[in-house]
């Protein structure tokens, strides 16, 4: 029997078929030897795609549905050693570990290490390679501890987990839901060919109206700030301090939520479903990530070469500020994540800089800081995505045991895509940076490091910061509306701000007009639109790779 002693028989009648037939065979293990072999050669792709894109585009693309796709393809390889591939779990671990690859090679690993060469400090990139990695794993580890907790429930959106769940599903049933999501593929991609948005409209088909609406309308300020008000709020620092503001409430609900004083609507109105883990667990889980960061704040500062630079009491500053910084832009992402299928991690990691450099730590301590800080967030918001697809693939936890099964695979999954990333970059960074390939963002941190802090940021930062958390108070810890408000305004993208705007008029026209019966469908069309966009922008963004380099 694969599964832990004590599996509970379930009622599986509700289920999908495709699901139910899966559900009732043995459940597939990471480490069998060909599931092993599949896996490192797909997590050594999706790291070699994650690198050229975050240094020649500079984005790294989601890719899951990538993951399934190679999954699906395996599959029908006609050979009986690989007809296991047709199995929807084992489709599931191996999109986890390319997806865990390809954030954890570009926006985590390299993208840590290249501020740190761009400012001169060589002889500090193997330490900040290594404070890198270990900031990866606990991310992906706090995720693994942290999901379907009262602060990240299964049930909420995280979008981009439900269009790889409709992938994988499609591919094994065919049928009507094949249909519709092809349908919905076609339109997201040509959609994305037209610089519409339709990942954005997706996720405004999926997630809550209230958190989206603020998220879109946080995009079109961004986007025509300069028109509205006449100034730049991005060069104010508007957005941060509202960020902020926003997050220092949400960690307070979060807590309030430990404690067992404040429970969301949701969970009120959703009694029918218990999250798998406990408050207990997630206060256990804040408490082991911050001291893990601790560790890797402390081993980065004594390898860093940042010693001789600050007295005694800053460096202890230093290396709590830098767990602090690291713990809460991770629940910042993954808040964004899980509500809007959107993170704002760079942004994220450039608040904590700034704060840094208003604290006064030297050059050498605030690169280490800003590259420890930007790899937690995109590994935690890109586990979420996958275990949301396991989750809903594994029926909803309606067989606990199951659940929790396949999501330790998953993690284990995760791992080893993190873990392949890490040797990917080793052997690669070297190449990459000698030919001033970096991420932009890099040269971001680099340029506002040796700046200085400007005149008056502090003072934005702390009024700003109140308007964000007075909105984040407002809406409630079921809505995180102050924190995706903040995600809208640091990130620069009218386009969709419009796009999560109409996609909302519209689906609350359609649940008007039909009611409940119209959701399933709009899902997997959702779920195609977020699928074909991903598809379109992924093979594009391959294409002008090939097509920049044969330019050369």
């Amino acid at each position: 029997m694969d599964l832990p002693d004590g599996r509970r028989e379930f009622d599986a009648s509700s289920l999908d078929p495709v699901i139910e037939k899966y559900l009732q065979e043995p459940q597939p293990r990471l480490f069998e030897p060909l599931t092993v072999i599949v896996t490192l050669i797909v997590s050594g792709l999706g790291s070699i795609i994650g690198l050229e894109l975050i240094v020649r585009l500079g984005i790294t693309a989601n890719t899951s549905i990538i993951g399934a796709l190679i999954a699906v393809l395996v599959s029908i390889i006609p050979a009986r050693t690989f007809s296991g591939f047709k199995n929807i779990y084992r489709q599931n671990l191996i999109q986890t570990s390319i997806s865990a690859a390809t954030f954890g090679a570009g926006n985590a690993l390299l993208l840590a290490m290249g501020t740190i060469w761009l400012m001169g400090y060589k002889e500090s990139l193997m330490p900040m390679l290594f404070g890198a990695a270990f900031g990866m794993l606990v991310d992906i580890t706090m995720m693994y501890w942290m999901f379907d907790t009262p602060a990240f429930p299964a049930d909420e959106a995280w979008p981009p987990g439900i269009a790889t769940s409709e992938t994988i599903l499609a591919a094994a049933e065919g049928g009507k839901r094949a249909l519709l999501l092809i349908i919905g593929g076609i339109v997201g991609a040509v959609g994305q060919a037209f610089k519409i948005p339709m990942d954005v409209v997706g996720v405004a088909w999926i997630g809550n109206e209230w958190t989206l609406t603020m998220f879109g309308i946080g995009l079109l300020i961004r986007g025509y700030s300069k028109l509205l008000f006449g100034i730049d709020i991005n060069a104010l620092y508007i957005p941060h301090g509202i960020m902020i503001g926003a997050g220092i409430v949400a960690l307070a609900q979060i807590m309030l939520i430990i404690r067992g004083k404040r429970l969301t609507q949701k969970v009120k109105e959703k009694a029918g479903y218990v999250t798998t883990r406990t408050p207990a667990h997630m206060l256990k889980s804040l408490k082991n990530g911050f001291i893990l960061y601790l560790i890797g704040g402390l081993i980065l500062a004594f390898v860093g070469g940042i010693l001789s630079d600050m007295s005694l009491p800053m460096l202890i500053w230093w290396i709590v500020f830098a767990a602090i910084s690291a713990l809460v832009s991770e629940l910042m992402v993954g808040i964004s994540a899980m509500h809007a299928g959107w993170f704002p991690g760079f942004a994220t990691a450039l608040i904590f800089l700034v704060l840094g450099m208003l604290m006064g730590f030297p050059p050498l301590a605030l690169g280490l800081l800003v590259g420890y800080t930007a790899c937690t967030g995109p590994a935690f918001a890109d586990m979420g995505y996958d275990l949301k697809t396991g989750w809903l693939l594994r029926g909803e936890a309606r067989d606990v045991n199951i659940e929790l099964f396949g999501r330790r695979q998953q993690y284990f999954a995760e791992l080893m895509g993190g873990l392949v990333a890490i040797v990917v970059v080793i052997f690669s960074y070297t190449s990459y940076f000698s030919q001033d390939l970096f991420p932009p963002v890099d040269r971001v941190f680099a340029a506002t490091i040796q700046a200085g802090a400007q005149p008056g940021v502090l003072q934005n930062l702390l009024i700003w910061a109140v308007v964000g958390a007075v909105i984040q108070f407002i809406g409630g810890a079921e809505r995180q509306i102050g924190i995706l408000f903040a995600t809208g305004l640091l990130i620069l993208n009218p386009n969709a701000g419009f796009g999560v705007l109409v996609a909302i008029v519209v689906r609350v026209i359609l649940q008007r007009k039909y009611g409940n019966k119209v959701q399933s469908p709009m899902y997997i069309l959702a779920a195609g639109f977020i699928a074909g966009s991903t598809l379109y922008s992924f093979f594009t963004s391959t294409l002008n790779l090939f097509t920049k380099r044969s330019s050369k």
